[in-house]
């Protein structure tokens, strides 16, 4: 009889509880230990138990979540960082070398645009912007140096929505990498990399940690050699995530199925109450018919997610009132977690952009849904709004 137990299971919510989790040999522990070590005894000059030498080359607990997060996105290489950014700048510092050029979505966390205009750029590499959404229009930011086409889909904050798989025969046509950030949707709801995505790239502080607990950052290819060179660089640089960090974002990764329904039913509700708001002036969520993107969300994606945003009627000022007078949604950056958030893109994550092609409106409030009671939400950004 052959074993079952080396098979990969075939659905997302059995691969998100056990792929690179097994039962722990020496007890028996049905959860990865978490390895808080530095330094391995070696059998003899070289004699490597396992292939571990030193935490920072590898680490058994960041080696589970690695294979975790290959597996949940079908992917042959999975990399574990110290946060999301730790893993853009490995994998910018890996692809690109000075003149080369980047396309940039024109919608983005102001993270990434920040290490773009600020840092990577000091080192020779040039980048233009376009709207992702329009395939010609990155076809037409293409220079002969482009490397790199990068793409948020939703984007954040104002939930556009990109089609993968004309992006990646754009970037095939041009010899260039499809770089695709999939942090507002996760691994379950988008699978880049099968619609033709060369690395899919995570903030797994978010959706994939689920608690708001930690900090990391992850990578996935399909490419072997990709993959080695990444796992160079990653060495090289440092930024690996700690093995207590690895074992939260492996915890979180368990529920992500479960709670990514939640997100997705909750947000639904909310986007028709703000549709409805007579002080709501427009709404970004994919999940709308009317949204450009709608029938490409539905096309690439299992459901539409967790996060809402709008803009409010009586400009900035107003928007930062409805921003303070939420009480269930906590005031505070960041999304993916369980509980819900409320925040001023323009104020706040997104300050890096103002003045620039990103900048996004300043009557613009960002909504990351939790999975409470839909009913106290709705009451909440109704009492928000007055």
């Amino acid at each position: 009889m052959s074993d079952q137990r080396d098979q990969r299971p075939q659905h997302f919510e059995t691969r998100a509880i056990h792929a690179g989790q097994e039962p722990d040999q020496a007890t028996g522990a049905v959860v990865p230990p978490i390895y808080q070590v530095s330094t391995y005894k070696q059998d003899g000059v070289g004699g490597l138990r396992g292939g571990y030498e030193y935490s920072r080359s590898a680490n058994p607990t960041r080696t589970a979540l690695e294979e975790n997060l290959a597996a949940l996105d079908g992917g042959r290489r999975g990399l574990a960082f110290a946060s999301g950014l730790a893993a853009e700048d490995c994998l910018l510092r890996t692809l690109l070398t000075p003149g080369d050029h980047v396309v940039i979505p024109n919608d983005a966390y102001g993270g990434t645009f920040r290490l773009f205009a600020k840092v990577v750029e000091r080192w020779g590499v040039e980048w233009s912007v376009a709207d992702t959404s329009d395939p010609q229009a990155v076809r037409e930011a293409l220079r002969p140096r482009t490397k790199v086409i990068w793409v948020e889909t939703p984007s954040n904050p104002l939930l556009g929505i990109s089609d993968i798989a004309a992006l990646a025969g754009v970037a095939r046509e041009a010899g260039a990498r499809l770089v695709v950030d999939n942090t507002f949707a996760s691994p379950y709801l988008q699978q880049p990399l099968a619609l033709g995505a060369d690395v899919v790239v995570y903030s797994t502080t978010k959706y994939m940690g689920g608690h708001s607990d930690v900090v990391g950052g992850a990578l996935v290819v399909n490419d072997d050699t990709l993959g080695e060179e990444l796992a160079y660089h990653q060495n090289a640089m440092g930024a690996i995530a700690g093995p207590f960090d690895a074992w939260l974002v492996m915890r979180g990764i368990k529920t992500l199925a479960v709670r990514m329904d939640r997100h997705s039913a909750n947000a639904a509700r909310v986007a028709e109450l703000l549709v409805s708001h007579k002080k709501v002036t427009r709404v970004y969520y994919p999940g709308l018919s009317e949204h450009p993107g709608h029938e490409i969300a539905a096309k690439q994606m299992r459901s539409f997610g967790g996060m809402v945003s709008f803009q409010v009627a009586g400009g900035e000022q107003a928007a930062v009132e409805v921003c303070n007078r939420a009480g269930l949604f906590t005031l505070g950056e960041s999304l993916g977690g369980v509980e819900s958030l409320i925040e001023h893109p323009g104020r706040m994550t997104h300050a890096s952009t103002a003045g620039s092609a990103l900048e996004v409106p300043n009557d613009l409030v960002r909504l990351s849904v939790g999975i409470e009671s839909v009913d106290d939400l709705l009451a909440d950004l109704t009492q928000a709004l007055g």
